[in-house]
């Protein structure tokens, strides 16, 4: 299920950029924006935790620190008939770390324990963490390897990692995404010394040709006879969001054929049309729809027309 993942982005993933992956990718397994859990055990659940059914397999990520609260929460999520729950540990912003979860919460890996037993408890569906490979200082792949045995003798066996450390001062999050250095090899060598979990490479993954070798076996570096393993997925961030038919290519390569994959970008014109007019006639905002799409035609003739449309909520879509 986890071979190829579209990444939980806030403001960015909700309901409506889920249901347009959809279409591109059918085997891909989407992931909802954080949502914290003091949200939706006090929020507005249908606001919170609504979708399509069409956006089946997805996963709601949690952000909190309370194994309680937590173990709450993924109840109401498995309720609403998300696939997995998943813990978010990886997420650098201050306003995260004012609330004690997110990456800082990989210095606490018996607390992060704690949760992942309270929530698996709780729920029949599974329960995953997404984190980083360190924190600050803590960048050693000692620091990164304990976190991981500790949630594995916990009973998490599915880890999605973000191949950068997070700094927690100084930084944006926008600069956490990038002047950190991946290293991707590092995530192989988890894969290495636990080849009983599963691991899903994150960050900086933004071409069709670089997904796929990230899941092949590679030597560590240049000349050396040892090999590290391939991942087990790929999860793509911004790249998914600013050209999302690179999707329906990993989705086409990592699964086959699949007769609910569309054959070209036209295909996909209708369905969201449709989506679009039913989305306004109850009550949704054209523009909450419509902003997530601009990036179908990313790349190719007519993008530019395709934008506008999108912007000025032309309906039916239509090309030329």
């Amino acid at each position: 299920m986890h071979k190829l993942c579209v990444a939980p982005m806030m403001d960015w993933t909700d309901r409506h950029c889920r249901f347009f992956h959809r279409l591109l990718a059918p085997n891909a397994l989407l992931y909802t924006e954080m949502i914290t859990t003091g949200a939706i055990l006090h929020g507005d659940l249908k606001r919170l935790l609504g979708y399509n059914s069409a956006e089946h397999p997805v996963a709601l990520q949690l952000g909190g620190s309370e194994p309680d609260d937590l173990a709450r929460a993924a109840t109401i999520g498995a309720e609403w008939g998300y696939d997995e729950i998943n813990l978010n540990c990886g997420c650098p912003s201050e306003r995260v770390q004012k609330g004690a979860f997110g990456a800082c919460l990989m210095r606490e890996p018996g607390l992060v324990a704690d949760c992942i037993r309270a929530m698996r408890e709780a729920v029949a569906v599974p329960v995953t963490v997404k984190h980083r490979i360190g924190v600050d200082h803590d960048d050693s792949y000692d620091f990164v390897s304990r976190f991981v045995d500790t949630l594995m003798a916990a009973g998490c066996n599915v880890f999605l990692v973000h191949a950068r450390s997070a700094i927690l001062k100084g930084l944006s999050p926008k600069e956490n995404r990038e002047i950190p250095p991946l290293r991707y090899a590092v995530v192989r060598r988890l894969k290495r010394d636990f080849p009983q979990a599963r691991f899903v490479i994150n960050g900086g993954i933004t071409t069709f040709d670089q997904a796929l070798s990230l899941m092949q076996p590679c030597a560590p570096h240049p000349g050396s006879v040892d090999c590290l393993p391939g991942l087990d997925g790929v999860m793509i961030g911004r790249a998914a969001y600013h050209d999302p038919w690179l999707m329906h290519a990993l989705d086409q390569a990592l699964f086959g054929h699949d007769a609910r994959r569309p054959s070209a970008r036209e295909a996909v014109i209708s369905p969201l049309s449709a989506y679009y007019d039913a989305g306004l006639a109850s009550g949704v905002p054209a523009r909450s729809m419509a902003r997530h799409w601009h990036g179908l035609y990313h790349g190719q003739p007519g993008a530019r027309h395709w934008r506008r449309a999108m912007s000025e909520g032309v309906r039916p879509f239509k090309m030329g």
